[in-house]
């Protein structure tokens, strides 16, 4: 067995590449055994040093993330391998006088009865297979004097994109390469796919397409967003996290920041709901 005073030097070594809590793990110590260990003078040294280190791994990831609040810049530091609480955090956030970005809330009115397809979803957005339940919806994307318009298919078992298209015209077209990018993907036999009652979505092209294929047509209310909320929470992540900070001056621009935030959106950007991971994480963990 190697002695503890060695122990709390190799631990004194390896702390700033390894999580001290490992660390203690593995040496069979104590915290409390580690921190009396240390000189006085040299932890409070060692303290400074560290607060240096998580202010510099904050800023560089609110650099790239400023929608991250204090609760999720506490689980990206932690993914990096710090031990960190959530107070520390806030406190460390609060003297760089870095604030996330909030999105403001949005209310919505109105219950009406679908006059194509009943609402099957009924607001269970939650799944329990991977395409059992999409929802889809169109965006509009001002840019300088005209308006872009954005389609995404969302898979609600991991919240990932399925698909995504975009195109100066609000038309069927529209809605149709979205639905075809998607068939291309996943085995879409059985799977429900929700909508608003938008004219593309009630248009017999696309209700002939989406029975042909297998899938179930599902209906919000007339004028009731809230019974398609999670495609509406997205777009609204989209438009804050990253398409109000880039500022796009030309459409190769924001075609570019949509195909990121896409990327980041399903690759990276953990979510608490699936247990923060990513969409594609959680789908990955949840086959395997």
């Amino acid at each position: 067995m190697i002695p503890k005073e060695k122990r709390f030097e190799i631990i004194h070594t390896l702390r700033s590449t390894y999580r001290l809590c490992w660390l203690l793990e593995i040496a069979k110590v104590s915290r409390q055994g580690y921190h009396k260990w240390l000189k006085p003078g040299e932890h409070k040294a060692r303290r400074k040093q560290l607060e240096e280190e998580l202010k510099a791994h904050i800023i560089a990831i609110y650099t790239i993330c400023p929608f991250y609040g204090y609760p999720r810049m506490t689980v990206a530091l932690r993914k990096e391998g710090y031990d960190v609480n959530h107070k520390r955090v806030y406190r460390l956030m609060k003297d760089l006088d870095l604030r996330s970005v909030i999105r403001k809330k949005r209310r919505f009115f109105g219950k009406q009865p679908s006059v194509v397809y009943p609402n099957l979803l009924a607001r269970q957005f939650k799944a329990e297979a991977p395409n059992q339940k999409w929802v889809t919806d169109i965006t509009y994307l001002p840019f300088q004097n005209q308006f872009l318009y954005l389609s995404a298919i969302q898979d609600l078992y991991s919240n990932e994109i399925v698909a995504y298209h975009i195109s100066e015209r609000n038309d069927l077209k529209l809605v149709l390469d979205t639905l075809d990018k998607a068939k291309r993907k996943r085995n879409v036999t059985g799977t429900m796919i929700h909508s608003d009652q938008g004219f593309q979505y009630t248009s017999r092209s696309y209700n002939r397409r989406i029975e042909q294929w297998g899938m179930v047509g599902s209906h919000s209310r007339k004028g009731n967003c809230l019974d398609n909320a999670c495609i509406e929470s997205f777009f609204s992540h989209l438009k804050t996290e990253k398409l109000y900070m880039d500022k796009c001056t030309s459409m190769d621009e924001l075609h570019q920041a949509i195909g990121q935030y896409m990327t980041f959106y399903n690759s990276e950007r953990f979510q608490k709901k699936l247990g923060y991971l990513s969409p594609i994480e959680y789908r990955e963990k949840m086959d395997a």
